[in-house]
């Protein structure tokens, strides 16, 4: 989301190239030039500026090293800066309690619901604890329907008492359920309105006040720009919320909300939603994303996203096949699932420093696994065990039966075939480290 404040950024610093030492002259057009990238980026007059003033005070008389460039200073000072701006350090949600207790409030269409079966699998996932959701949305049609079928989905119990419209009512007995039954955190999603209104904000404020929760968070579309940090601000001055939730964050934001909201209201961005899979939620790193914003990538998420879909079992399995030659199409398919899991591709290849920016005209999602899966699947049973058997008539029928052509189907086999032949030169390489670690 943050492609176009990137890229004028990064023309912001190119003013600074070839200058030998950074000057009250020279900083002054950097900085003007930065102030008018995070306007673009729908960041208030009032934070843009005061943010310009802070980079400005520490750029003016920095001693810059023989080694480093001012442009390469520059880069640094805005980077501390951006990550000061968004809140320094990830904060963590507060699950202490018997039960512990996550209110979720905001407005109608911010992703509320979807939020809050989100996090259900994130606690259960991550934190291993036995996760309640309490559908405290009598307001909205269907809300309650919804979250009943993201429980089914993430497997977490939905509490609900049928017909009952009081929330404060509904919540108080799923709490007292959760205790009864053992569940450590219970998730209770409210209801909203399509615009802040008194009526909402008595309704959310008794709410509340009546369940006394250990994490109050505000959920905001980060695609509203800096309606949602006003938004917010509305919200803290009512329930003085613990942090901030911002989905949508794959949709078409430039990221004004991101940058504003912990200078506006005082609170943590704590998640970051995108997309509707429920595996799609992430902890908010300021310095993370401000290594983004600034083209460095993010490697350390996308090991994290990487370690998620780890399996150690079925990586010591996959490992035995590798050395027994007997990778199949089974296993490869399998490999794309896992990589799917992790979110969207291109999303996923941006947090490679410098592939970001290469692939910004690139139009990839995971669509693009769709005709491989399709090909996979049109082979028998037998053929994806032992794919050295695939000759030519058959690969025309896998052709005809994927909807695809037999170049296609050659360009899999062709891949799978490299895959399989690189996978298995890095597990023995590997291999014969350890081995020669052991004879000395």
């Amino acid at each position: 989301m943050f492609e176009n404040l990137s890229e004028r950024l990064e023309r912001s610093f190119k003013i600074l190239r070839g200058e030998g030492k950074i000057t009250e002259i020279n900083i002054s057009e950097t900085v003007k030039d930065i102030r008018k990238a995070l306007l673009d980026a729908d960041v208030s007059y009032r934070v843009a500026k005061d943010f310009c003033d802070r980079v400005k005070s520490e750029a003016i008389g920095q001693n810059v090293l023989t080694a480093v460039k001012p442009q390469q200073q520059m880069v640094k000072i805005v980077h501390d800066e951006l990550a000061a701006f968004m809140g320094s350090n990830a904060s963590d949600i507060n699950l202490k309690g018997s039960p512990a207790v996550i209110l979720v409030a905001g407005l109608n269409g911010s992703g509320k619901t979807t939020f809050s079966g989100k996090l259900a699998l994130h606690i259960k996932s991550r934190r291993g604890m036995k996760v309640m959701l309490a559908a405290c949305d009598t307001f909205r049609p269907a809300a309650i329907e919804q979250l009943k079928v993201l429980g089914e989905q993430v497997e977490v119990p939905v509490f609900t008492i049928e017909g009952e419209k009081d929330p404060i009512k509904i919540a108080d007995k799923a709490i007292k359920t959760a205790k009864t039954e053992g569940y450590s955190v219970v998730i209770i999603d409210t209801a909203g309105r399509l615009a802040v209104d008194e009526e909402l904000m008595n309704e959310i404020s008794a709410l509340h006040k009546a369940v006394n929760p250990q994490e109050t968070l505000f959920v905001v579309d980060a695609m509203t720009g800096q309606d949602a940090v006003e938004t917010a601000k509305a919200f803290n001055d009512r329930l003085d919320f613990d942090g901030v939730v911002l989905t949508k964050m794959d949709g078409d934001t430039r990221g004004g909300a991101a940058l504003s909201i912990k200078a506006v209201v005082g609170k943590p961005i704590k998640f970051v939603s995108s997309g509707e899979k429920m595996e799609a939620l992430d902890i908010f790193h300021p310095d993370r994303i401000a290594d983004r914003i600034l083209g460095m990538g993010d490697v350390v998420s996308l090991v994290e996203k990487a370690q998620q879909q780890f399996d150690e079992k079925q990586a010591r399995e996959l490992k035995k096949k590798l050395a027994k030659d007997q990778f199949t199409f089974n296993d490869f398919y399998e490999q794309i699932q896992q990589v799917k899991k992790m979110g969207n591709i291109k999303d996923l290849a941006s947090m490679i420093p410098g592939v970001g920016k290469a692939l910004k005209d690139v139009d990839m999602d995971n669509d693009a696994f769709k005709s491989v899966e399709a090909i996979i699947m049109s082979m028998t049973p037998y053929e994806r065990e032992h794919p050295d058997a695939i000759n030519g008539s058959r690969r025309k029928r896998i052709a005809d039966g994927s909807g695809t052509n037999i170049a296609e189907v050659n360009r899999l086999i062709k891949q799978f075939e490299g895959t399989r032949k690189m996978m298995k030169t890095a597990m023995t390489g590997n291999l014969m480290q350890k081995m020669k670690g052991f004879r000395r």
